[in-house]
Formats: C-alpha cells, structure tokens, sequence
C-alpha cells in the first residue's frame, strides 16, 4: 500500500497527531494484535495467487503477516460510507505487516459493468492506497474463481450437503418460515447424491430457463437463525457478464461467493459491516464443510463486523442516489454535491481529511450518528495546513481610488501560506480601480461594523489605508461604485503602517489584470440532519441552496491552477480548481468548505 503514515495510529490519536475522543476506538485492532501475539496464522502457506489447500501447501511460508480484503460490488460508484471500509481494512494491513487485496464481488451479471470496475479502482488508489504486496498484484474478481465455486458446490453435493430444489422461489419463500415459526423442508430436499449431480449439472450446460431450479445449501429448516434455512447458494441466470461473457448460465449468491473467495485468497480477517452478522454462521459452516472436503486448510478465515457508517445530512442508500442521479436532482455521479468519492474528489475533500476521519471516528459494533461537521473538520484542517492562500472577491463591487494616478500601478506583497514562510510571496497588483467584496460597503453602517462607509478609514489587506469618501448608484438605488482616498505612506510593510490604526480589513484585487471566473459554493445537499425519517420523501428535504454559482473576480495567477489544486480565498473559505471553462480556456473553482462550521448554530 502506497499511504507511509506511522504504524502507531495510536488509540486516542489521528493520523496527524490530533487527540481524538475517548469513543472512538478500534477493537479490530485488539483481535488482529491478539491473533498475531498467539501466531494463529503463522503456519499459513501461499503460493503467490489465490488457491485451495492443495495449491497454497505447495508454496512458500506466507509473507504476510495478516490478510485483509475490501470486496466492493461493480455495480455503482463508492460513496463516503466506503472510505471508512476502505481506510479500515487497508490500513489495518498496512499496520501490522500485511496486504490488503481488492476484490470486485462481480456474480451479479445483470447489474455490474467495467465503468464501475474502474471507477472504484480510480477511487481507491486516490483515497492512497493500493493492493501491491512483495511481487504480488493482489486485484481480483469474484468471476475469476466462479470454477472453483462450481467445484465448491459440486463437492458439497457430493457430500450430501447441498441438493437441488425445483420449487418456484414463491414456494421457498413461503416454506421459509418466520423468526418465531421454523421453515418446511422441501418435497426435493431429499433427492439422491446422483439425480442432484445430474440436475446441477444440466444447470450448467443452460438446459434450463431461469427460476426453474436453485441449488440450496443443506442445513437445518428449524434453525432459530433464518440465515441457516437451507439458503441457496445457486440460481439460474441467462444473462451476459462484463468479464465472463456467456460462458456461465449459473452464478453463486454473494453469501456463498464470499467466504470461498476469502478462502481462496488465504484472508485471515473478513471485516463486514453489521448487517451481515446473521450470516457469519453460514459463513464458518460452509467455510467448514469444505475444509473437511479437504477444499481449504484451517485456520480457516474468520469474519468480523462493524458498524457501517451513518453520517447526518446525506443519503447512502445506492438506489437512492441512483434516483438522484437519473431524475437529475445532480449533475451526474461525480456531483460535488453527492457523497459519492467521485464528488467529493470533485468538491475539493482530500484523501488526507479521509483517513484522519476515519481514525477520528473509530470503530464500533453499536450504530451511531457522525454529524457532517466531523469530516467537514477533517478536511479544513488538513487544507489549513496545506492549501495556499488567494483572494477571490465573490461579489464583485468596483473600488475607485480617486487620488491614485491614472495609469500607475504597484506590486504588493502577500503571503502564500502564513505558516510557511517557505513557500515564499506572491505580488498583488494595485491600480485605481480595484474590486472588493460587496459587503465591505455599507452607506449607513450598522452597529460594530468596520469596514468601508462614508469618513472610514479600513485597510486594503497587503495595501493601503483608504478612507472612504461615497459611492455611485443607478438608477434603482444600487450601488455601482465606491469611491475612496487612499493614504501614499500607509503601505503594509512601510515604516509609516504603523502610525495609522484601523480596525477593518478589506481583501481585493486590481480591476486591471482580475481573473473574471465561474465559482461554485457548494453546500450539503440536504437540509436536514437524516433527510427521509418517518417515511417522509427524502427528496422534500433537499437543501434549495446546495449549489449556487457566482462570477467572481480572482487573483490573476488562479488563471494557470491545475486540476484538483486546493486553495484557501481568504475569509471565504476552501476551494479547489475544477474543469476547464470551454469558453475562457481556465478552470471553475467549487467551494470545498466554508473557514468555520456555519451548520453549528442553523442556518
């Protein structure tokens, strides 16, 4: 994995050293430490790609200490919910000497395409990691061991554990029982070993159409966990894989899928979210009987769960960010607005804000609320320290500095980042005119404000003291322009600043070379904490305000930033370079963060 931040992501303290909450621990780290100290794992075998036992004993001593797994689907793009899954199970490999593989968990032909695949690759490898361990490229696909699951499958047939139902899947929905009532056996539950190989095999060989036969796993119909009613693990599906073609007709459920490909893969901890809790023990019997079968050696994967991530003021639900998506809510999956990873790349969040988020949070088995603020926080501190700072005028009025001559021009000083002096200065061109903040005028001040009104004095940050003299309107009362003087020996940084004290500050930028772009204040897309509760229509709690676009009057030298270059506008907030304007050949900058939580207080 690429990220090289300190093993010692100590309980109590992010990646950047902050003190995090007493709360926020991690009791997965507790199990691996526990597993490592008794060398649970050490006798371990691999033979350089996924296989059975067979395979794996003919291989060298497994260089990795511990084996970890992040199995995305290929049927979407990842969303916030995933960065937590992500910078859990790589960084606890990378952590304690291990690897961390990526799987794509692609048995679902009918839903999953290569855009997606490389989407969640593109994500991954942004978020800092990746999947390279000694020699080994350790990028899978589930479709890359449906032979093994087939051959999974057919011994457990052969051992009497798996049989083929022909029921209608109303019938075995039906027969399943509830919580409190046990399940009926299937009239074909007790097929011979010869007709099951026989049927499953014509499955196979496409004989039949879809839904006509399941393969069901055996267990027990009066099993007080539903999970262990028979489930099926095979089902009939005509249809065209991204990767496979047509070469298969039948593809494995995900729970039976998922414990063969950790199998395969030698994973020693299979870190799963809650919901999958129900199913950890179909997990280890099927995981059993086929170490039995002599498919897998022990010790066999072992799964664990957490709790996924809730976070306030989104929504996480795939299907229902593809209805934001498709009824056009957003612009598209990468939608600065949308929690996918693609939008917040887009909107300006760093991987760095991620991880330190993801520590900060730590890891529970209860289910609780993040409020957004937290991950908010995160990113401003990481772009605090690492953005540069400009001056964006957002809403531009024209400066006239009447006693400043015609034509003359002088290069101020500012710095690129107060604390890194390192970084050096960068020259802001005074002239006449300048633009400033609409709101640093006001005719008649109200209480406590400071800035520019007729006999004020204020100062032009980097510049001059100027003292206000009066404005210009149309014909409909607005302001047009503000006039001012401006005092020749009050420049910043001259012996003579200091004489002079004034209480407010004016950012700006000269008239004659400004940057005339299209900014982007983005904001979060809902408007409420959990938008949706009470089966109200999650879409009535869409925040009006998410996304408002200005014309905004920039620093000459944002004109050249690149793609994905992250700012702080001093006073209003964090931004970062987007696409290319098609008409002015520069980019668009969307608002990341605002400097502080407005949230805190509503709005």
């Amino acid at each position: 994995m690429s990220v090289k931040e300190p093993a010692q992501n100590a309980p109590g303290k992010d990646t950047s050293g902050k003190e995090v909450p007493a709360t926020a621990g991690n009791f997965l780290r507790n199990i691996v430490e526990s597993d490592l100290a008794q060398g649970k794992y050490a006798s371990r075998h691999w033979s350089g790609r996924p296989g059975d036992a067979a395979q794996h004993a003919a291989g060298p001593l497994d260089p990795a200490r511990i084996r970890t797994r992040f199995p995305p689907e290929p049927n979407g793009y990842l969303h916030i919910g995933h960065a937590k899954s992500i910078c859990l199970n790589f960084g606890i490999a990378r952590d304690f000497g291990g690897t961390c593989h990526l799987r794509f968990d692609d048995t679902n032909p009918e839903k999953e395409s290569q855009e997606y695949v490389n989407s969640i690759i593109e994500s991954v490898r942004w978020l800092g990691f990746d999947w390279q361990f000694g020699g080994d490229t350790n990028l899978y696909s589930a479709s890359g061991y449906f032979e093994w699951m087939y051959r999974c499958a057919a011994a457990l047939i052969e051992h009497g554990h798996a049989y083929v139902d022909s029921q209608s899947a109303d019938d075995i929905r039906m027969h399943r029982g509830t919580l409190t009532e046990p399940g009926k056996n299937s009239p074909f539950r007790d097929r011979g070993i010869a007709e099951n190989r026989d049927l499953f095999t014509r499955m196979k060989n496409g004989e039949f159409a879809d839904g006509t036969h399941v393969l069901r796993a055996k267990i027990d119909m009066a099993s007080p966990n539903i999970n262990l009613r028979d489930p099926i693990i095979y089902r009939i599906r005509h249809a065209h894989h991204h990767k496979t073609g047509d070469t298969w007709c039948i593809y494995p459920m995900y729970t039976y899928a998922h414990p063969i490909e950790d199998a395969l893969e030698n994973i020693t901890h299979s870190i799963c979210t809650l919901e999958f809790e129900d199913q950890r023990a179909f997990y280890d019997w099927l995981l059993g009987k086929l170490a039995d079968a002599g498919f897998f050696a022990r010790p066999l994967p072992q799964q664990y769960e957490f709790a996924r991530l809730n976070l306030s003021y989104v929504v996480l639900s795939k299907r229902k960010l593809i209805q934001l998506v498709e009824e056009k809510h957003v612009d598209g999956w990468d939608d600065p607005r949308l929690p996918t990873l693609a939008g917040a790349r887009r909107r300006g969040f760093t991987p760095e804000g991620f991880r330190n988020f993801a520590v900060r949070i730590g890891v529970s088995k209860s289910d609780s609320w993040i409020d957004m603020s937290i991950l908010e926080d995160c990113m401003r501190e990481h772009l605090n320290a690492e953005a540069e700072r400009r001056i964006g005028v957002l809403d531009p009025v024209k400066l006239i500095v009447d006693n400043y001559p015609e034509g003359q021009t002088e290069a101020c000083e500012a710095p690129n980042h107060p604390l890194k002096p390192e970084l050096g200065k960068r020259e802001l061109l005074m002239s006449r005119e300048v633009w400033i903040e609409r709101d640093d005028f006001m005719e008649v001040p109200s209480k406590g404000y400071f800035r520019l009104f007729p006999g004020n004095r204020a100062r032009l940050r980097y510049a001059f003291i100027v003292e206000c003299t009066g404005c210009d309107k149309d014909e409909n009362g607005n302001v047009i322009a503000v006039h001012c003087t401006y005092l020749p020996d009050s420049r910043s940084g001259s012996p003579g600043a200091d004489q002079y004290k004034v209480k407010g500050n004016v950012h700006w930028v000269s008239v004659q070379d400004a940057y005339s772009c299209e900014v982007r204040l983005y904001d979060r897309l809902f408007s409420v904490p959990n938008p949706g509760a009470g089966d109200r229509d999650f879409l009535l709690d869409l925040n009006p305000n998410a996304k408002k676009v200005v014309r905004a009057q920039l620093e000459p030298s944002l004109r050249k930033a690149s793609p994905e270059t992250r700012f702080q506008f001093e006073r209003h907030g964090y931004f970062v370079a987007d696409r290319v304007d098609s008409k002015s050949g520069a980019p668009i900058f969307n608002r990341t963060v605002t400097l502080r939580d407005s949230w805190a207080k509503g709005k």
